[in-house]
């Protein structure tokens, strides 16, 4: 029977070493896709909205060519992916800091609604990607008049 008490224990929620360590390991090496710590997790940065008429994602990927970049919409899932190239390999001297990645990078986000991929629009500036997606005819609101008798 239970009188409502918890008993406090101060250590419980405390992680060992052990752990942390295990934990640092698995998030820098063992995930897969993880070529630009800047860009999170998942890949680019992404901002996603909607107006009447489309849906707007912008990501963030600095330093890759569009040339570089591939997008593809299968379904409700945008699939924004590329790789970033190393510029010149550095045979003399020692790196005194090398924070900047370089590889593939994916991202796949779920769409609010249908669009029509066919006559999306994609533009690449200062290092942001804008992807203009129309919206699917069947979804756009549809307004209907009223007349009085």
């Amino acid at each position: 029977m239970s009188d409502g008490l918890t008993r406090w224990e101060p250590f419980r929620d405390l992680v060992t070493l052990r752990e942390a360590m295990d934990q640092l390991f698995a998030e820098s090496f063992v995930r897969p896709g993880v070529a630009f710590p800047s860009m999170g997790m998942e890949g680019p940065a992404v901002d996603m909205y909607q107006t009447k008429d489309e849906v707007v994602v912008k990501a963030a990927i600095p330093g890759v060519k569009p040339e570089d970049i591939d997008i593809a919409v299968t379904g409700d899932i945008l699939t924004i992916k590329g790789e970033l190239k190393e510029e010149e390999k550095v045979e003399e001297g020692n790196y005194l800091r090398q924070e900047r990645r370089y590889g593939q990078f994916m991202r796949e986000l779920a769409l609010p609604t249908q669009v029509s991929a066919d006559k999306a629009k994609a533009e690449f500036e200062h290092g942001v990607l804008t992807l203009r997606l129309p919206k699917a005819e069947e979804v756009k609101p549809k307004s209907i008049k009223v007349k009085a008798k």
